[in-house]
């Protein structure tokens, strides 16, 4: 009987847009390494963005653009529906939910997050939106004139209510904030935001959150916490991520609100790196951070799978995150935090640059409002800190 144990040179645990971006990264400096991907996904990597955004809005971006190729384009080992339970440093394996046993030379933490939930029953029409499974569901339910009650005020809630009424179907969006938006954006903006949805036809539930769901005959009850009940064929919630660390935690890493990695993206064990929503890193801008966002997860998952592979070289790249909703797109990087000192500059009717500045006057965060080409702009005012407010209003134009 043969004990040995399967190994690989590089062992990815998650299988989403960061395992990708690694094992690309790791190609571009050892093309013959063996990696193994494990997910406890049921699809290989794929495009995440897609799932709330593009292919709800460009009937000619269908499902079969969304998979990045990975196993074909790395000759990564690509195991789905595998869960990875424990790590042993010591010897450098990793034990997977069959009690099976992978050794490797370097191992790389992807795990990503996971959404957070509400005490609900198990119900194909109740969905905490995240994966591709969700957005399979949510698809088949969604038919035109359908009705969908949608939960939370952040991207996802937002971006889904958007997507199903551009499909014809009726959404309520249910949200805890006088107006949508006002967590991140000023005033004036956040009224901008919301009047997007009145326009596009969203029954807008302010004030407000979910207290309870049940299943109905015909689909769900809804019950607010102010008692009002709301009748629909399925439920979608928004309410945030949280980081997949348990892995680590057991494993005796360093865990502070995510993984915690040099600029290298190496933890606090010289052999296994961590990379994307699980990661807290050195940000030469931001200082300590931890992102959940694409840019992130691409730009991080490249350069932790070019160190896996002996890069001697920092992760440097601040991220930007985006949104679009009913055509209209902005993007920002660093903080956006609106009870703060802020400058808002309209560069005309449509466009809008906001900085968010600290207690000093800084700058740490820029949103881009209908404006293209600025993400460096963005970043070179983070970097530069002007305190001048009229300098910093002819920074990006």
């Amino acid at each position: 009987m043969d004990d040995e144990m399967e190994r690989f040179d590089y062992v990815i645990v998650g299988g989403g847009m960061v395992a990708d971006a690694a094992a690309r990264g790791i190609r571009e400096l050892d093309t013959v390494g063996s990696i193994g991907v494990f997910s406890a996904d049921a699809d290989e990597p794929y495009a995440r963005p897609a799932l709330s955004k593009k292919l709800w809005t460009d009937p000619d971006f269908t499902w079969e653009k969304v998979p990045l190729g990975t196993a074909a384009d790395t000759g990564a080992d690509i195991r789905l529906n595998t869960l990875v339970t424990s790590i042993d440093r010591v010897g450098k394996s990793v034990t997977l939910g069959s009690g099976e046993s992978v050794e490797y030379d370097r191992l790389l933490l992807a795990t990503g997050a996971t959404p957070r939930t509400l005490d609900t029953p198990e119900s194909d029409r109740i969905i905490y939106f995240r994966s591709a499974d969700d957005y399979r569901t949510l698809r088949s339910l969604a038919n035109d004139g359908a009705h969908v009650v949608v939960a939370g005020g952040g991207y996802i809630a937002s971006e889904i209510a958007a997507s199903l009424a551009t499909n014809g179907v009726s959404v309520d969006l249910i949200y805890p904030h006088s107006v949508l938006g006002s967590s991140r954006f000023t005033a004036e903006i956040a009224r901008r935001f919301e009047a997007l949805f009145v326009e596009g036809g969203v029954n807008l539930v302010r004030e407000r959150r979910v207290d309870s769901v049940s299943e109905s005959s015909e689909g769900v009850e809804v019950v607010l916490d102010d008692g009002v009940k709301m009748s629909a064929d399925a439920v979608v919630f928004g309410l945030g991520a949280d980081p997949v660390v348990a892995l680590a935690e057991d494993a005796g890493l360093v865990v502070d609100d995510g993984v915690v990695v040099d600029e290298t993206l190496k933890t606090s064990d010289g052999s296994v790196w961590a990379a994307g929503d699980i990661a807290r890193y050195p940000d030469p801008i931001l200082g300590s951070t931890r992102v959940e966002h694409v840019d992130n997860a691409k730009e991080m998952g490249a350069a932790a799978g070019r160190s896996l592979a002996g890069a001697d070289e920092p992760y440097s790249h601040t991220p930007y995150f985006y949104s679009q909703v009913f055509g209209t797109r902005w993007e920002a990087v660093g903080t956006l935090d609106p009870e703060g000192d802020i400058l808002q500059i309209n560069l005309d009717d449509d466009r809008a640059v906001v900085y968010y500045r600290d207690d000093e006057g800084k700058p740490v965060g820029v949103l881009l409002w209908q404006v293209e080409d600025a993400r460096d702009a963005a970043r070179q005012v983070l970097a530069d800190a002007p305190t001048d407010e009229a300098a910093l209003a002819q920074r990006i134009s």
